[in-house]
């Protein structure tokens, strides 16, 4: 935690004062007895009072904390709501299932949490105020592991844990064995004339100061990802390809330091795709694997090659990671209409459940005599529900069937308002037909305007196509995080004191040896073990005399009335 320096608070407590002296010549007034009144202060000190006083503020950590729990209270929409980032189809459906409260979410960010600018801004004065608290104290941590251990107090009896008792050792031998012994058990010792100060636990400081400083890494690791990383998807169905320019992505987020010609030149074709379920079971319909089947090349010169992109199974390239994040089917219509032109399909449509029931359009703009529209569902495997409406039972394409209307007229892609692929507005057109059709059937539409042919599907996938420089400081970061939050928690901060008291009225060669110890940091318990366990050590050291009475219940009852 910062601390306000001395001075400050001199300053501050002199201004109070009426009578104090002032630093500078200006006209001074006296109320009417006498007593000279505090001038004002100008403008440029109450400035740079200000900044250091917001400074202190920012830099405390109690700051600090307030602001850790701003972040992880501002992350919770980006793990509640769609993000662009991550699943852009799942952004897509939200807006067709919101239409309305969409748009505002997304003129707040709430599908770019991460990359908003109130999170920026939050993210930055976290950083500040660690780095502010956390480098001094560390200065601070270091110059106290290389000072000396404290001297020993003057009473040692006052302290928590406390014995005593007479030895026929010299006061110089005592010392020099007190010492050796404490430095044997790894305590950093330092021998005066008379006792010995030594002290352990330093590593409970150095391990909080460890997961603090890794937190501010791991921070600078996001910044650097955040700065010169990228992050795209793209939709691509079987037998079509992707290369990697930035107009042929679906969404991309570049960073601020990074030019859309600095793209990894790679390219692929999904060949194929293949996913496994869960045919039987109280699991039946989960997935087991899904395989993306793909040939690609790390430039537009080199050799073709094969790979598979599963979900645990990327392929690296130039810097970049490919992951496969989500999949679908594309039903493929041929439809003919009034005037004879053929136009074949293959739409994307958006699963809606577990058992991949998925809903698209299909757009027409070119159609004659009117523009047509095509509205419906892809069911995997259809059956008919009690009431014989069709539904999809499980993911697999056992029995795939479309529930399809097929409209036209005005289409409104000419008005100047944007629309999505995955709507249609049906405002303006009329139902020509609708029907449910199985893989090669065909639907003729009324007054000769053509028919709809359901050809059969393919199946896409989604790609999240990353570049993460920052990754492995974070993951290096992380580890030390873990490594210094498990020495803050397990190590305790102790001291011991022994004293050589020689004892003149005492036989010649007897010295009374006082051990003292003190724990700032023993909400475990313990520390009555190991004091014990110490004093033990040093009487087998230093035996106490053969007429000294045994002080093991004075002892005891000191540490009780102590606690």
């Amino acid at each position: 935690m910062s601390e306000i320096p001395t001075d400050v608070d001199d300053v501050a407590a002199a201004a109070k004062l009426d009578t104090a002296p002032l630093d500078r010549e200006e006209p001074v007034e006296q109320d009417e007895l006498g007593t000279r009144q505090r001038g004002g202060r100008s403008t440029a000190t109450s400035v740079l009072g200000w900044l250091r006083w917001a400074w202190y503020s920012l830099t405390s950590m109690r700051t600090a904390l307030i602001l850790l729990f701003l972040l992880a209270l501002a992350a919770v929409p980006g793990s509640v709501l769609p993000q662009h980032a991550s699943n852009p189809l799942r952004v897509r459906q939200y807006y067709v299932k919101h239409p309305t409260l969409a748009p505002i979410i997304n003129a707040i960010g709430g599908f770019d949490v991460f990359g908003s600018p109130w999170f920026a801004a939050v993210y930055l004065l976290l950083f500040i105020s660690l780095a502010g608290c956390v480098i001094p104290r560390s200065r601070r941590h270091i110059r106290a592991m290389r000072a000396r251990p404290p001297a020993a107090p003057r009473n040692l009896a006052r302290l928590p844990y406390f014995t005593s008792w007479t030895t026929e050792v010299p006061a110089d031998a005592v010392v020099t064995a007190s010492y050796d012994l404490l430095r044997s058990k790894r305590f950093r010792a330092d021998a005066a004339s008379t006792s010995v100060a030594a002290e352990k636990g330093h590593l409970r400081e150095t391990g909080n100061l460890v997961f603090h400083l890794s937190l501010l890494v791991v921070l600078v690791g996001i910044a650097v990802s955040s700065n010169f990383g990228f992050t795209g998807t793209v939709l691509v169905t079987e037998h079509t390809g992707f290369s990697d320019t930035a107009i042929a992505y679906d969404e991309l987020k570049l960073g601020a330091l990074v030019s859309r010609t600095n793209l990894p030149p790679f390219s692929f074709t999904l060949n194929s795709f293949d996913a496994t379920y869960e045919r039987t079971g109280a699991t039946r319909g989960a997935a087991n694997s899904f395989d993306a089947h793909i040939t690609w090349q790390p430039n537009p010169s080199a050799v073709l090659r094969s790979d598979d992109i599963t979900v645990n199974h990327p392929l690296s390239t130039g810097g970049a990671n490919v992951y496969l994040v989500g999949h679908g089917y594309a039903p493929h219509f041929r439809v003919t209409d009034g005037s004879g032109q053929v136009f074949d399909q293959v739409t994307p449509f958006l699963p809606e459940g577990s058992t991949f029931e998925s809903q698209g359009v299909v757009k027409l703009p070119d159609a004659l005599p009117e523009q047509l529209g095509i509205t419906g569902f892809f069911l995997p495997s259809a059956v008919d529900d009690p009431s014989g409406r069709p539904i999809s039972v499980f993911p697999a394409p056992d029995n795939p069937l479309v529930v399809i209307g097929v409209f036209a007229g005005n289409l409104g892609l000419d008005s100047g308002v944007p629309q999505s692929v995955y709507t249609l507005d049906t405002s303006k057109m009329k139902l020509l037909a609708s029907t449910q059709l199985a893989p090669g059937q065909t639907l003729t539409l009324p007054n000769g305007q053509g028919s709809v042919t359901f050809v059969g599907f393919d199946q896409w996938a989604t790609f999240q196509i990353s570049r993460d420089p920052g990754k492995g400081v974070v993951l290096v970061s992380v580890a030390f995080m873990v490594a210094g939050l498990l020495l803050s928690l397990r190590v305790r901060r102790r001291r011991f004191w022994v004293r050589a008291v020689p004892q003149d009225h005492q036989p010649a060669g007897r010295t009374v040896v006082q051990v003292g110890g003190l724990t700032r940091t023993d909400a475990s318990g313990g520390f009555d073990e190991e004091f014990a366990g110490m004093v033990a050590a040093l009487q087998r050291a230093l035996p106490p005399a053969p007429d000294e009475p045994d002080k093991s219940d004075e002892s005891d009852e000191q540490l009780r009335r102590n606690d």
